[in-house]
């Protein structure tokens, strides 16, 4: 029987004086794994309205006991909590590689946190993205076919969905009440052979701003070891409550302690969302596609910037009338120099927003007032 979908938890928004560093991370990898297999992949999941239950989130009321001493805490018992609440997720996708004659299965690994007791589980998009199947492995060793929910590339989110009852969920914390020393244990599948790893350090910083192929994510930062096949799986705090989700790690010679993870304070909304409606619906959009140009030479026809390249009928840049090949110069009253940059600024606001875009065309500038509407796909 279904139920209404429960309103999603409050959390206290970010403090605009905490810490907040914007860095471009070249070498900042995501942490799932692939290696390539042979045989054919002939199984698909669909997506059903029936999987969108309403969820029970178990969050954690007492935020007063935070801990920033790895000595004091008893790991072990903490990890007796989380553990269960952690699953591996291995995937596989169809592909005919260089002979269109032939198919072959590239097969994947990631980690996943069960949500709720009746199957979702959270991961990171890029775990899920393009696979053809999808399986889940619980800690006591019972595997499962999972079925694809939702997914959000923005934030890396998704929610895959498992048939079963009674399963562990975890704790949701308050990842914006943490401080920078406080405790940090990664759960996870690394290499994808060694499901139920158990990692330890410390939050090394919060509100990292890292740009990733365009999409900058504000992320906690920590140096408990994160491997492939770690994405997905659960940071929890010293008191086992779930405070992210791992997504990164920096990957480079004689680099190391550098993980990163989705803040689960900042997740909680698009989760919701996803299990709901398969996608996110609350965030507004400009309907377009987006491009970094940058000028080969003084004598290049178009200067760097960022230009439109398409423009979706209907939506909130074509109802202004914003053109394919204008150059956006600002947005709400900032200068643009990039995608990544206009995306952070564009989250910041809500649908049903108006902005000032100020454009170049053909030489002239130009100021547009554009309200804000739904992605559409």
């Amino acid at each position: 029987m279904k139920s209404t979908t429960p309103t999603p938890p409050e959390f206290r928004k970010k403090n605009s004086s905490g810490l907040r560093i914007f860095a471009v991370v070249a070498l900042v990898v995501f942490c799932g794994i692939a290696g390539i297999g042979g045989g054919y992949a002939g199984y698909k999941f669909a997506q059903s309205n029936d999987d969108r239950n309403s969820l029970t989130i178990h969050q954690n009321s007492n935020n007063n006991s935070s801990t920033s001493s790895i000595e004091v805490v008893d790991v072990s018992n903490i990890v007796d909590l989380c553990r269960p609440t952690v699953v591996e997720i291995t995937t596989e996708t169809a592909t005919s590689g260089n002979n269109p004659f032939a198919q072959y299965v590239q097969q994947g690994a990631g980690s996943g946190v069960i949500m709720s007791a009746d199957g979702y589980i959270i991961t990171n998009n890029h775990v899920i993205e393009n696979t053809s199947s999808i399986t889940v492995k619980t800690i006591g060793g019972d595997e499962y076919p999972a079925r694809l929910i939702g997914t959000d590339p923005q934030t890396d989110l998704a929610i895959i969905k498992i048939d079963a009852s009674d399963l562990p969920t975890a704790v949701f914390g308050d990842s914006n009440s943490l401080h920078v020393g406080d405790i940090a244990i990664a759960i996870g599948n690394p290499l994808g052979s060694l499901g139920g790893t158990v990692t330890t350090g410390i939050i090394s910083a919060l509100d990292r701003e890292i740009s990733i192929e365009n999409e900058t994510m504000t992320l906690l930062q920590t140096d408990a070891a994160i491997n492939p096949g770690n994405s997905g799986g659960g940071l929890f705090d010293a008191n086992g409550n779930l405070i992210g989700i791992v997504n990164a790690k920096q990957s480079a010679a004689g680099i190391e302690g550098l993980g990163f993870a989705i803040p689960i304070s900042d997740a909680i909304d698009i989760l919701n969302d996803l299990v709901a409606n398969g996608t996110v619906t609350t965030r507004p959009a400009l309907n377009v596609s987006l491009y970094d140009h940058t000028a080969s030479s003084q004598t290049s026809q178009y200067p760097s910037g960022v230009y439109i390249v398409q423009i979706i009928e209907g939506g909130a840049a074509d109802q202004a009338g914003l053109k394919i090949n204008d150059r956006i110069v600002s947005f709400d009253g900032q200068s643009i120099d990039s995608v990544a940059q206009l995306k952070q600024l564009l989250r910041k606001h809500k649908i049903g927003d108006t902005v000032e875009i100020g454009i170049e065309r053909d030489g002239r500038s130009q100021t547009f007032e554009v309200t804000l509407n739904q992605q559409t796909s």
